[in-house]
This record gives C-alpha cells, sequence and structure tokens, in this order.
C-alpha cells in the first residue's frame, strides 16, 4: 500500500470515529479518537485527532451532517482548520465545486467557451 492510501485511510477512520462519538452523544476528544482508530487497527498520528477534535470542538456534528445539503449557511467563527481533514474538508469541498461550476456555466451563457 502506498503512502497516500494510508493517509486517506486514516483521515476516514478518524471521520468516522468522530462520527461514532457523537452519535453516541459522547464529546469528542483526540484520546477518544485515537482509541477508536487503534480498535479499528488503523494507524492516526495523535496530531491529525487533536485538529479534528478541535475543529469540532464546541460544534453539532449531527447538526452539521444534517445541513450538508443545504446552500447559505453562515460561515464558521474564525474559520476551520485546512488540515483537519475529515469532516472540515468534506464540508468546505462542494462550496468549491459550486463556484467552479458557476464560472464554467456563466463562460457558456456568453457565448463563447474554451474552444471558440
Amino acid at each position: 500500500m502506498d503512502g497516500t492510501c494510508v493517509a486517506a485511510s486514516a483521515d476516514l477512520a478518524a471521520t468516522y470515529a468522530a462520527l461514532i462519538l457523537a452519535d453516541d452523544g459522547i464529546e469528542i476528544t483526540s484520546d477518544k479518537i485515537v482509541t477508536l482508530t487503534s480498535a479499528a487497527n488503523v494507524e492516526l498520528e495523535p496530531i491529525w485527532a487533536t485538529l479534528l477534535a478541535k475543529a469540532l470542538e464546541g460544534k453539532n456534528v449531527k447538526d452539521l451532517l444534517s445541513n450538508v445539503g443545504a446552500g447559505g449557511g453562515a460561515p464558521a467563527a474564525g474559520g476551520a482548520a485546512p488540515a483537519a481533514g475529515g469532516a472540515a474538508a468534506a464540508a468546505e469541498a462542494p462550496k468549491e465545486e459550486e463556484k467552479e461550476e458557476e464560472k464554467e456555466e456563466s463562460d457558456d451563457d456568453m457565448g463563447f467557451g474554451l474552444f471558440d
């Protein structure tokens, strides 16, 4: 397995661990994330668990999940840590894709494109 696949598995495992904790109503901490990922035989560096826990600190993860498809939410206070991975990255990805699609559509509406 290459390093990219292992890192992606660790990120995904950390995200699942945070979701498990949120679903059970347990506070999301780095120690609990590491414990759950270790139980799943996934090596996760503690720094990533700490960053994810801090990114989700004080947030209701269930509300975040139920509002993923809703557009136009207010930006998070202070912004999310870019290296937090998992849920923070998943929450930001659709917004970036929408902006790119809007740009492409606006070019087509003006009657010219990349190959004209």
